[in-house]
């Protein structure tokens, strides 16, 4: 499988604190590769190095084999990189409709592509005033409206009903299976219904501690 995105001897220090240190992270195209660990390991840290929106002290990240350490977060996106963090995910102030029209501008009505329907009778509302999990559906359209070629998504199915929370996971793989994207998700625990071929790396203190299958780590 071919290496869509990668950390290569990757380290960020966050003032005297080092949070990376000296990660090899390989990302394959058209798979789901999930970051396991607790808080503190490294996985946010991670997300946001591929992401650019947090600067690395040493290393590279590469791109293709294209050495992107240097390129802007929104020079990333443009190129075909989305991420969506844990906080702050939406723009708060906005109605559902116009966060999802920022996703995907020129897509048309956002009730005929929202991939979430639950959404639908939400779209005059403002984001700010939603519950947890319906913001985290308006933050995880994006990715499914963007059809980008690296998805990274911290905690995807934080504060989900557990149904939806399946369905969520469900169109990740469809992203990676059915449209080739490098989809690499933060976890505190393996997810139910990883499609196969999906990848795990369990990070402990800023470095990989081991590398497997789902199965290895249930």
């Amino acid at each position: 499988m071919s290496v869509e995105i990668a950390l290569r001897a990757a380290r960020v220090r966050y003032g005297p604190l080092e949070a990376l240190h000296g990660l090899d992270l390989p990302v394959p195209a058209g798979t789901v590769t999930v970051l396991l660990g607790r808080n503190g390991a490294g996985r946010t840290t991670a997300l946001r190095a591929l992401a650019g929106t947090v600067g690395l002290s040493a290393g590279r990240v590469e791109w293709r084999g294209d050495d992107v350490t240097r390129l802007s977060a929104r020079a990333r996106a443009r190129r075909g990189l989305c991420f969506v963090p844990d906080l702050r995910a939406v723009y708060a102030g906005l109605t559902v409709a116009e966060n999802l029209a920022l996703a995907a501008p020129g897509a048309g009505a956002p009730d005929a592509g929202a991939p979430y329907p639950e959404l639908v009778p939400l779209l005059s509302r403002t984001a700010g005033t939603l519950s947890g999990g319906e913001r985290r559906m308006v933050a995880l359209s994006r990715a499914f409206l963007t059809r980008a070629r690296v998805v990274l998504v911290d905690e995807p199915s934080l504060g989900m009903a557990p149904p939806v929370a399946a369905r969520t996971y469900r169109m990740l793989a469809a992203l990676a299976a059915e449209h080739g994207a490098a989809v690499v998700l933060a976890e505190q625990r393996v997810p139910d219904g990883l499609p196969p071929g999906s990848l795990v790396h369990e990070l402990r203190r800023g470095s990989r501690a081991s590398s497997g299958e789902p199965a290895e780590y249930v």
